[in-house]
C-alpha cells in the first residue's frame, strides 16, 4: 500500500535526540571522553569569567563546537553555526536541544578568543593525554618529530613595503620582476605571516609553520606549536618541544633531513635526546656530497632504523588535517589564532584514534 505524503511532520516530538544517534556512532565514544575532561577543567573554566554580566556561551558547548569543526573539516564559523541550527547530530554531541537557539557568529568567535587567550586548547590536550584510558597508550622514551606548512589567510597583493613610501608600482597590485623579502616587506592583512618557499623551484607563499611531536608506541600526538616560517623554525620548535619531553630520562627522537644540522643534533645530545636524524647527503652547489651530522655511531644501532619507520608515521597527523582542509589553509589570522587552530586539529585527530586504540 502506498504511504501517504504529508509536507510537514508533527508538531511535537517524544523522541530525545540521544535516541535518534546510532548505537556504534563513532562520536558517541569521542563525546563520552571530551565529557569526562571537560568535568575536570570545569574548575578552571570559572576563572575566565565574570561573575556579573550577561551569561556566556558554556565554555565546554563552545569547545564541543570547535571539536566538530575540525572533525568534519569546515571551513568557517558561519558554516558551523548554520549545521548547528538543522544537524541533529552536531546539536546532540554539543548539548543542545532541538528547542535551544543557535548562538550567533560574531558572539561565538569573541567567546573563542577568551578561551584561546587563557591556553584552555593546550590544557586540554594536557588532560587528554594524561586520562587514565589514554596514559597507558603512550611512549615515554620514543619519539619522532615533524612539521609542516600553514598556508596563511593573506593574499601576495597584501605584502607590501614597510616602509609607508611606497615605490611607483610597488602598491601591492604588480610583483612580478621585483625583490620581495620578509626583512623589508611585510602583509598588510596579516602582518606575522612569513613569506616562505618549501623547496627550490617551487612557489613562495605566505604562512606559518606548525610543528608536531608523536610518540611511536600508537602514532598520537603528545606536543604541538606554530612558529612563524623560516629555515630554522623546525629545529628551534623540535628543541623546545623534546626539552619538555627529556627532563628525567633519555628519549630518542626521530626527524627527517631537514633536521641533520650539526648544531641542532649536538643541541639534542646536550639535552639527553638520542637524535636519529634521517642522513642528508645531498649535493651541494659545488657538486660534493654535504656531510651528515649523523655517522655509524648513531645508525648503526636498530632503534635508529625503527625510528625512521615511526618518523614517517607523523606524515599521518598532518595527512589527517589536510585531508579535512583545515592544516592546509588556516581560517584565521595572526599567530596566536593559528596556533588555537593547529592545537584543535591535534586534539581531533587524537580523539579520533584513542577509542578505536583502547577497544584494541
Amino acid at each position: 500500500m502506498r504511504g501517504r505524503f504529508q509536507d510537514q511532520g508533527g508538531m511535537f516530538s517524544y523522541i530525545q535526540p540521544e535516541e535518534r544517534i546510532p548505537a556504534n556512532h563513532p562520536l558517541r565514544k569521542i563525546r563520552e571522553l571530551v565529557r569526562e575532561i571537560l568535568k575536570e577543567m570545569s574548575h578552571g573554566f570559572g576563572k575566565l569569567y565574570s561573575r556579573e554580566g550577561r551569561p556566556s556561551i558554556p565554555p565546554e558547548q563552545l569547545l564541543s563546537a570547535l571539536l566538530l569543526q575540525a572533525f568534519y573539516g569546515i571551513r568557517s564559523e558561519t558554516q558551523l553555526m548554520e549545521q548547528l541550527d538543522y544537524n541533529l547530530l552536531f546539536r546532540w554531541f554539543v548539548g543542545l536541544s532541538p528547542d535551544n537557539a543557535v548562538w550567533d557568529q560574531t558572539v561565538f568567535t569573541k567567546n573563542r578568543e577568551r578561551l584561546q587567550k587563557g591556553e584552555v586548547f593546550q590544557k586540554f590536550m594536557a588532560k587528554l593525554l594524561e586520562h587514565e584510558k589514554v596514559k597507558p597508550l603512550l611512549s615515554d622514551e620514543h619519539f619522532s618529530v615533524d612539521g609542516t606548512l600553514i598556508e596563511a589567510w593573506a593574499s601576495h597583493k597584501s605584502f607590501k613595503p614597510k616602509n609607508k613610501r611606497n615605490k611607483k608600482g610597488d602598491d601591492g597590485s604588480n610583483f612580478h620582476g621585483q625583490t620581495r623579502k620578509n626583512d623589508t616587506h611585510q602583509s598588510t592583512s596579516d602582518p606575522e605571516a612569513k613569506l616562505y618557499r618549501k623547496a627550490h623551484g617551487r612557489e613562495a607563499k605566505l604562512c606559518y609553520m606548525g610543528h608536531a611531536v608523536m610518540e611511536n608506541r600508537n602514532g598520537l600526538a603528545v606536543a604541538g606549536m606554530v612558529t612563524q616560517a623560516s629555515g630554522t623554525a623546525e629545529r628551534r620548535a623540535s628543541e623546545t618541544m623534546l626539552r619538555k619531553k627529556a627532563k628525567t630520562r633519555r628519549i630518542t627522537a626521530g626527524e627527517d633531513k631537514a633536521y641533520d644540522a650539526s648544531n641542532h643534533v649536538a643541541a639534542l645530545r646536550q639535552m639527553n635526546v638520542t637524535p636519529h636524524v634521517a642522513q642528508n647527503d645531498a649535493l651541494t652547489k659545488t657538486g660534493k656530497h654535504r656531510k651528515s651530522a649523523i655517522d655509524a655511531r648513531t645508525t648503526r644501532h636498530a632503534g635508529y632504523q625503527v625510528s625512521q619507520v615511526c618518523r614517517k608515521m607523523t606524515e599521518c597527523i598532518f595527512g589527517w588535517g589536510k585531508q579535512h582542509g583545515t592544516m592546509r589553509k588556516t581560517k584565521h589570522r595572526g599567530l596566536a589564532n593559528v596556533t588555537a587552530d593547529f592545537m584543535l586539529n591535534l586534539i581531533a585527530y587524537n580523539l579520533v584514534r584513542i577509542p578505536k586504540l583502547i577497544a584494541a
